[in-house]
């Protein structure tokens, strides 16, 4: 393409919003265009990436043996209340009537979409199993929209979903998935881990997300420093915790506290380590058409996760309780323990179980209990609550795990029939009965791909594009379009190189040559090839962007390097 074609209106200020490089660059450099809040068009520069995108996660997903199709983004809500997602989703599923007052709500995913699709058509355990694909809008009505692409409002999005006659058959798929997805990041050239994740309100068994690690990422993984186990935060396990300290002794007591309503101050005057002593976490859990105060009880030197905290209750949301919410229930703050507690629904984090020595509240003002042991408490009262932590200790290998930033770009899910079930879709299996089907789903957000890449690769002059995503491979820039020996050598070689199958931009703009370097630099795109005074010695300079490194080359020379460097799959 020649660059007095092209359509990409750059700036030099970005607006006072955009705060991350991507957000900033993607704006400055033409590629988007911001017209609500979240809402972007995607102009011919970043349609040129999702393109890009598209093609290697369309072959990848085909290989795999998935079958594309395009679903409606607008969905009946009546779907959605099959499947009891309609309230339980929230405020960021927009939810609309037409002018029959038929209410529809625009879709975030499509899970209920794809089983009705199924429902009734795939009858017997013969058809199975069955992956449906699309590439397709959707849209979430995020409460603080921002960071750009990275979190918008509308967005596009490879979601697939797979269908199985049974649990063993949904998890090789997801197996599958797992492979299959790894080789698209791996071929988009970015440096990612697979996690293991909370289903939040998808749902399902099990989870990974696929994140890029990036400093500017919004999520914490807690990655092994000696083994390849990974985690987000929000659902991190760790080797039990232990401790070198002295095991306090003590018969189980009650014990005077007077005013002693912290850990610390427990810790102090029992002079004993925090490790044992238990931690009471009071919130409100919110729920569809209800809410209630819970109590979480972990150890003293540990935190509650509040995602974590949120499943255990099975709540849609967590928030703090006010001190009249806690004197309503009949709970004493400062001195709240798991022993004898009425009325009150309570968890207890799965590392306290069989805990001994423990000092927790007495439920009475100014008492704690002493030489606690943590038994004769119902096995469902145990939950995974605590925040992993800088340091702690792998489940796996034992090794350390550190925290980290990532950027989520891909979710798989083992659904199991939990929307099969809702929606009464059915087969019959081999013995002719019927069955819910076994689903999977699995997801990447292609539209937020194009800013993560540049998250992960940027510079302060602007956008790092790798070969596998850049709009144009190469960009051949002209000095002087009034040097006729210039512009043909230019022209030429663009030729050349459309032949090639080499997608070029041929800067053909009578602007100054500050204006083209400065603009190569900030849109990224992997080479600039430029022709200027030096062509009279018979040299060219070729400008890698990712370095700005520039090497000199004989004019002659200059077809055969660039078939050397950007001709490596034709």
């Amino acid at each position: 393409m020649k660059f007095s074609k092209l359509y990409a209106p750059t700036t030099k200020e970005a607006p006072k919003d955009a705060t991350l490089p991507s957000h900033i660059f993607l704006l400055r450099a033409g590629f988007i265009g911001q017209i609500g809040s979240g809402l972007y068009n995607f102009l011919p520069l970043a349609q040129m990436v999702i393109n890009n995108i598209k093609n290697i996660i369309k072959e990848e997903m085909d290989e795999a043996g998935a079958l594309e199709i395009t679903m409606s983004m607008v969905t009946p809500a009546e779907l959605w209340k099959q499947s009891g997602r309609y309230s339980y989703y929230g405020k960021e599923l927009l939810r609309f009537k037409d002018r029959k007052e038929n209410e529809f709500v625009l879709s975030p995913t499509n899970e209920e979409s794809v089983v009705n699709i199924v429902k009734n058509n795939i009858t017997s355990y013969k058809q199975l199993p069955l992956h449906l694909y699309q590439i397709n809008t959707k849209f979430r009505d995020e409460a603080r929209p921002r960071f750009g692409l990275l979190r918008g409002r509308e967005f596009i999005m490879c979601d697939g979903y797979s269908f199985h006659a049974s649990k063993e058959d949904m998890k090789r798929e997801f197996d599958l998935m797992e492979k299959t997805y790894s080789n698209i990041f791996t071929r988009l050239g970015l440096n990612y881990r697979a996690v293991d994740a909370d289903s939040g309100a998808i749902g399902g068994s099990g989870s990974k997300e696929f994140m890029v690690l990036a400093d500017n990422g919004e999520d914490d993984i807690l990655v092994c420093d000696n083994c390849k186990y990974a985690a987000n935060i929000e659902a991190a396990k760790r080797k039990p915790l232990q401790t070198t300290a002295d095991m306090p002794e003590a018969q189980m007591s009650k014990f005077y506290t007077p005013n002693l309503k912290t850990i610390d101050k427990i810790a102090n005057f029992f002079k004993v380590d925090k490790f044992f002593t238990i931690k009471a976490v009071i919130k409100k859990a919110i729920y569809e058409n209800d809410s209630k105060i819970v109590v979480l009880f972990v150890r003293g030197c540990d935190e509650v996760q509040e995602k974590k905290a949120q499943n255990a209750c099975n709540a849609i949301e967590l928030v703090d309780a006010s001190e009249e919410d806690i004197l309503k229930a009949g709970l004493v703050p400062g001195f709240c323990g798991p022993v004898g507690l009425k009325n009150v629904d309570f968890y207890i984090d799965s590392e306290l179980k069989n805990a001994k020595q423990m000092i927790c509240g007495a439920n009475e003002k100014d008492y704690h209990i002493i030489g606690l042991n943590i038994v004769n408490f119902n096995d469902d009262r145990f939950k995974d609550l605590i925040a992993v932590k800088q340091g702690d200790i792998c489940p796996h290998c034992g090794g350390k795990l550190h925290i980290t930033k990532g950027i989520e770009v891909g979710h798989i899910f083992q659904l199991g029939d939990k929307y099969s079930s809702a929606m009464n879709a059915t087969f019959l299996d081999i013995n002719g009965k019927a069955q819910p089907f076994y689903m999977g789903c699995y997801g990447i957000g292609v539209s937020r791909l194009v800013a993560v890449i540049i998250e992960a690769n940027h510079d302060e002059k602007g956008c790092i594009w790798n070969e596998q995503t850049s709009p144009f491979k190469l960009e051949i820039i002209i000095s002087n379009l009034k040097d006729n020996s210039q512009v043909d050598f230019a022209n030429q070689i663009y030729k050349n190189c459309k032949s090639l199958d080499i997608q070029t931009l041929l800067d053909d703009r009578n602007e100054r040559f500050g204006v083209k370097m400065s603009e190569f630099e900030l849109m990224g795109f992997p080479y600039a090839l430029l022709i200027g005074k030096s062509l009279n010695e018979g040299n060219v300079e070729l400008i890698e962007r990712k370095t700005l490194n520039k090497t000199i080359i004989k004019k002659d020379e200059i077809l055969d390097k660039l078939k050397e460097i950007l001709c490596k799959k034709h």
